[in-house]
């Protein structure tokens, strides 16, 4: 199976539909969705973009600033934040409320990247059922996120379509469940066992 160089995994938000409660700390099972994106990107170096919090060994933390500036300038500080990589280097982004991601997920994602480089492809990432590019569900290369990032000075405040959408993409279908996430009580309970 494909693997990713890196990862970085968004971490933060306020969960304001879910009354102010730390989504990645919401618990299916016996494992927080944080524990799940965690597993998915486990064989790789991994940076946590998000408040303090406990983290497994060799995970890196990091926190945007000013803090609570959305997805785009925390991907711009958890690429800032990853050790040195070889030149090629592809990294995962994830969302840390994803319950049905998976190695198998991201492997298909890594092969597809890899599969379009010849045709410049530079990320790849899932579709939902509405045709709908989940871009915190995807692989990218990391010399091309970089100068996506590098566009702009400041990311706070600017959606990830707009840091992301300009890279040449492909698109791969989700299978059932993969691009479900947790942003209300409602979706939480589906996931309970």
């Amino acid at each position: 199976m494909e693997v990713p160089s890196a990862a970085v995994v968004l971490a933060g938000g306020r969960g304001s539909r879910l009354g102010g409660v730390d989504k990645p700390g919401l618990r299916i099972g016996s494992r927080s969705l944080l524990d799940i994106a965690l597993d998915a990107v486990r064989d790789c170096p991994t940076v946590v973009v998000g408040p303090a919090r406990h983290l497994p060994a060799g995970v890196i933390p990091a926190r945007e600033h000013p803090v609570g500036g959305g997805p785009a300038a925390a991907l711009a500080t958890g690429i800032a934040a990853l050790p040195a990589l070889p030149p090629g280097a592809v990294v995962a982004v994830l969302a840390a409320d994803l319950p049905a991601i998976g190695t198998a997920t991201i492997g298909r994602l890594t092969a597809a990247l890899a599969a379009g480089e010849a045709g410049g492809t530079e990320g790849a990432v899932l579709v939902d059922a509405d045709g709908r590019r989940q871009y915190l569900i995807g692989v990218w290369r990391l010399d091309r996120l970089q100068a996506a990032i590098a566009r702009r000075s400041d990311w706070h405040e600017q959606p990830l379509r707009r840091l992301l959408e300009p890279l040449h993409t492909a698109e791969i279908a989700a299978l059932e469940l993969e691009t479900a996430d947790v942003d209300t009580p409602q979706d939480w309970r589906q996931w309970q066992p």
